[in-house]
């Protein structure tokens, strides 16, 4: 049986992604802090003006986190402000400034502004941050304005106000293999097979609503995480059946494993190899540099088909140029065979 370490290379473990109500976009009002204002102010006597500065606003910064598996927390939540920096004070005092307010998100999570298709930030490590909404810059008191003919200005500057904006927060997982291919091929079965994962299974369409991760452990230490992402369909580049929301999951991954199946109780019009080109017209149609992303594409269900079947699938994939592996997730057989070849581009990425 293979196993999952405890922890993988972003600091998350897999099992600390299962039970988490996947949420994987969310937008947010932030509003950084104001400066204080400057103050004026006068000395006893001959002293001069004393009116110190204010004090800096708090800035809204965005960090990421291994050990955060989802944007939840955003879609209750929507507005954020950061503290303004305190006024000036008499007898060259300075306000405070007011501490940066922190926004936690997980691993892979991309900033936009919102109605922009360009990123402000992708945050693809764990620690990366990024400064959203800058804080106001606290005027200055009226002690920097003497001069030789102005001993007692009146004059301060007011803080200047933190910066306000809507963002949209976009999660991709971090997966180093993306599980493609029709709704019911067996996916989940391979996943939970694999790994500690364990997805629903069910013998119905779109039996995953959301990505499941898990952690590949094989001999020697070598370790992945693989990402199931849920059933496409015709037309998903569109917003079809599950649409889109979810093929931005496998954008980051190195290898994708197509898996197709070999028993076809969904209809005649279903073929392997029908259903491979589908699945990779959607790949291209939504984005292009998928097209450049390797394959491992396997033939699912061998176990409830004759050899027969399976050779003549096997040669329609290669008038093609792919070569077809074979396995049962249900039972085990060919899955290592499997594995190894994801490993190669696994380690080639």
């Amino acid at each position: 049986m293979i196993s999952s370490p405890p922890r993988v290379r972003d600091g998350r473990t897999s099992s600390s992604l299962r039970g988490v109500k996947f949420i994987d976009e969310a937008k947010i009002t932030v509003k950084a802090g104001n400066g204080g204002d400057g103050a004026v102010a006068f000395g006893v006597g001959r002293s001069g003006p004393t009116g110190g500065d204010g004090g800096d606003g708090g800035s809204v910064i965005v960090v990421s986190d291994g050990h955060l598996a989802s944007l939840l927390d955003y879609k209750y939540k929507r507005n954020y402000v950061a503290g303004n920096g305190e006024p000036g004070r008499n007898k060259d005092q300075y306000g405070a400034a007011a501490g940066d307010l922190t926004l936690k998100v997980p691993v892979g999570t991309v900033i936009y502004e919102d109605g922009v298709d360009e990123p402000l930030a992708d945050l693809s490590n764990d620690g990366d941050s990024f400064v959203v909404a800058k804080g106001g810059i606290g005027g200055r008191g009226n002690m920097h304005f003497a001069t030789a003919w102005n001993q007692a200005p009146k004059k301060a500057e007011p803080g200047t106000p933190g910066e306000e904006r809507v963002i949209r927060l976009e999660l991709k997982l971090l997966a180093d293999v993306g599980l493609l291919g029709f709704p019911n091929v067996g996916k989940s079965t391979f996943i939970s097979h694999v790994s500690r994962a364990r997805p629903k299974i069910a013998d119905y369409p779109f039996t995953t609503l959301s990505p499941n991760l898990g952690v590949v452990k094989l001999s020697d230490e070598r370790i992945f995480v693989i990402a199931d992402i849920p059933g496409l369909i015709e037309g998903a580049a569109e917003g079809a059946g599950l649409g889109h929301q979810f093929l931005r999951h496998v954008e980051r991954c190195r290898v994708l494993l197509h898996i197709v199946e070999a028993t076809f109780t969904v209809g005649p019009e279903r073929t392997p190899i029908r259903d491979f080109e589908i699945i990779n017209g959607e790949l291209g149609r939504y984005a292009p540099e998928l097209a450049k992303t390797p394959q491992v594409v396997v033939l699912n269900k061998v176990d409830a088909t004759d050899e027969a079947l399976i050779a003549e699938q096997k040669k329609a994939f290669a008038d093609v140029g792919v070569e077809l592996l074979t396995m049962s997730a249900a039972t085990g057989d060919g899955i290592s065979a499997v594995l190894e070849a994801l490993w190669v581009h696994v380690r080639r990425a």
